[in-house]
Formats: C-alpha cells, structure tokens, sequence
C-alpha cells in the first residue's frame, strides 16, 4: 500500500502490480529441467521459494547465488504423509507450482509395472494432493496460484508412452475443472495448466529414449508459464507451433492422431 499526499490529505492507494512483493512460491522438482528455471525466474521475479527434491546437496549448489530467501525440502514426494508434513511446515505459500514428473518409453505390455506405479504417483497423485491441499488454504485467504505443469501429451492417448500420457490428461483435466470451480466462487486463486511440447532437458533419458529434436528451452518454458499464470491463463501452451498443433488436433480423426504419435515416439527410440 502506498500513500500520497494531496494537499493535506493522506490517501492510501493500493498497488495492483501482478510481481508482488514478498511473496512466496513452492516449487516441486526443481533440481533440474524446468523446475530450476522456475525457480531462476522466481527469483529474478523477488519471490521466496520453498524448493522440493530429492538431491538437496546438487539443488543448494545451483542456488547459492539467489537473492531471495531459499528453503530446500529434501523429500519423497510420493509419500502422502511427507507431503502432509511439508504443507504443514509451509502453509504460507503464494504460488504452487507442481513440476515433478518422468516419462517411460515402451509398449504397455513391456514397460515395468513397479516403474510405471511410481509414474503415476509422482505425476498423479503427488500433484492431486498438493493440489488439494494448498488451494483450501488459498480459497480461506482468497489469494493464490498453482501451476500443474502437464505438456501437450496430455490432449491425446500416446501409444509407446501409454501410461505418461495418460497421467498428463488427467493433469490437464483436473486443471482445466479446478479453475472453473474457482471461477463460478468468484475466488481470487487462479488453478493452471502449463503444457510445453518438447523440452530440452533430461527428460528422454530418464523415460529411456533418445532423440535428435533438441526441444524448446527450459528458461523459455518456465517464464512463459509463471507470465500467463499471473495473467490468469488457464490453459498455457508455449510456442505458436504448439499452439496451432492443439488447435487442428481437434479437427483430426483419433486414429490419424494415433499413428502419428506412435510414429514420433517410434523415432524416439532409433535415432
């Protein structure tokens, strides 16, 4: 709140810039890929972060230099009570962003059931229960955001990568119905959905496939997604190419979508 002085009268008057000051924001997955560049942006933004890993002794090399107050939680995030503890510990919380999550290549008959279970904990139920829990909070103060980073994989089925792009539909599902739950209350929490094509990071590794297509750059992601997030974009797609692909895959017969998919995903794996 700002005050200025018009003759002898004092008059407060609010300040409505969407980088608000001391503000904090929780990132999942940020080690690495597009979560630390969330988290480089944040910080560039003034925002106080809580940063979630696995690898806190790799993440407080990479943000030493931070100007911000950083606060690393090294945990497991597929553990509903850690995941309890860690919202108790940091209620105060600004801006959700709920990046974790990995991709595994093969056909559903091959792909390891373990691996894929875990799959759907990190990209499913991890994302559903921080959801869940940080926008209560934020509906009782009637301020806040959450970022679900999903990816275009999630507006089809995906042969060859079943189970991923399965678990990022019902990202972007949640997403999408969440803010329209949130709109209909007139609440100022806004509930979003990021859905980048490729990514240059170690996505393709970590799934166990290989490809030529160097992606779209993780800096270029993440301040994207945070800009259209405070902007209230409910469903945020970098790039025009990107944009378009959603657009006229609404207008292609399933099965075409189907073989083309199977087709990209099948060069992933001889290139």
């Amino acid at each position: 709140m700002n005050i200025i002085k018009i003759g002898v009268l004092l008059i407060p008057i609010k300040c409505y810039n969407k980088y608000e000051v001391n503000m904090k924001a929780l990132i999942t997955g940020a080690s690495s890929g597009i979560g630390l560049s969330f988290s480089k942006y944040l910080n560039d933004l003034g925002y106080d972060l809580v940063l979630v890993t696995r690898k806190k002794d790799k993440l407080e090399d990479l943000v030493k230099d931070y100007k911000v107050n950083v606060k690393i939680e090294e945990l497991d995030i597929k553990n509903i009570n850690d995941l309890e503890k860690l919202f108790s510990n940091n209620k105060d919380i600004d801006m959700l962003i709920n990046c974790a999550g990995f991709g595994l290549f093969g056909e559903f008959i091959n792909t390891d059931l373990d691996r894929e279970l875990e799959m759907i904990d990190v990209n499913i139920k991890t994302l559903h229960v921080l959801t869940k829990l940080y926008v209560k909070e934020m509906v009782k103060n009637n301020r806040g955001y959450i970022l679900n980073v999903a990816s275009m994989a999630g507006f089809s089925s995906g042969p060859l990568m079943s189970t991923y792009y399965a678990t990022k539909n019902y990202v972007i599902a949640l997403s999408e119905a969440l803010n329209f739950e949130l709109k209909k209350k007139n609440k100022n929490v806004i509930a979003s959905c990021l859905c980048p094509g490729p990514v240059n990071t170690n996505f393709n590794r970590v799934a166990g496939v290989k490809f030529n297509d160097r992606g779209i750059n993780s800096d270029y992601v993440a301040k994207y997604g945070i800009d259209n997030l405070l902007k209230g974009k409910t469903i945020i797609i970098p790039t025009l190419k990107f944009k378009m692909a959603a657009f006229f895959r609404r207008f292609a017969p399933r099965k075409l979508i189907l073989n083309i998919i199977y087709n990209y995903q099948h060069k992933k794996n001889n290139s």
